[in-house]
């Protein structure tokens, strides 16, 4: 089975974007409205623990605020806040505040330039999507990749597969023809009940999570001058990833 395409996650994945983007601007959102909430970068770490912002923002209100301090229609005041949210990330993704994370430009330029597909399967938005890539690629590149399949578009949130699973129903390929990149154990768990592959980069809230099954564990893709620390599984003595690389790890697993 030939390596046919990539599948990413965003959010801590292609870029760093969940401590200093969406949960500056959650923050932004709460003082906009006079709230005192403050998500520091240890309880918003907590709250990743909760896939997709809406639910996450739900959760808080649900789980930490005593009962006369909620919004009396939750829905509708989750939906209104997190509206003004991606509003004012979009706006930290335009400034170019929040660039992509090492290796990962280089990987995207070559493995479209080798012909591979190149898919999203992430609980952010669309919008999000096409905003990263037009801050980091230029003006013409909002439609970067082929596929994007986002959360809103599945009925089940990671670790669920759903997302994953439109990818491939989007790309018109199965599972052994793809490898996924993802940065939580919970990403894992949704690309692997998927039945898809996967390769592991770390960031400062996932480091110390269990990623039994991952193809690749490195605490990002490296580049040329910055090579990556393999943390579990064997990178054969690459030290950045390319698609060669990619290529033999899915020979490994499929040739």
């Amino acid at each position: 089975m030939e390596l046919k395409a990539l599948i990413f996650d965003v959010d801590g994945t292609l870029a760093d974007n969940e401590r200093d983007g969406h949960r500056v601007a959650f923050n932004q959102a709460f003082e906009a409205r006079g709230l005192d909430w403050r998500w520091d970068v240890e309880t918003y770490g907590g709250l990743l623990e909760i896939f997709g912002g809406k639910e996450r923002l739900k959760h808080y209100i649900e789980e930490s605020l005593p009962a006369d301090q909620q919004p009396e229609d939750v829905d509708s005041f989750v939906a209104e806040v997190h509206a003004d949210k991606t509003r004012r990330y979009t706006e930290l993704l335009e400034q170019g505040t929040i660039p992509l994370r090492p290796g990962v430009e280089r990987l995207l330029r070559e493995a479209r330039a080798a012909g591979l597909a190149l898919a999203v399967a992430s609980t952010t938005t669309p919008q999000n999507v096409a905003t990263l890539m037009r801050a980091n690629f230029g003006p013409d590149e909002a439609d970067f990749f082929d596929v994007v399949s986002a959360g809103d578009m599945v009925e089940n949130k990671k670790p669920a597969p759903d997302v994953y699973e439109r990818a491939l129903d989007e790309l018109g390929l199965p599972p052994e023809a793809c490898l996924v990149f993802e940065d939580t154990s919970l990403g894992l768990a949704s690309a692997r009940n998927a039945g898809l592959d996967t390769v592991i980069t770390v960031n400062d809230y996932t480091e110390d999570e269990d990623f039994s099954g991952a193809l690749l564990v490195l605490d990002h893709l490296g580049e040329p001058d910055r090579p990556f620390a393999v943390l579990q599984g064997d990178a054969g003595g690459a030290r950045w990833v390319d698609v060669d690389l990619l290529r033999g790890l899915h020979a490994s697993r499929h040739g």
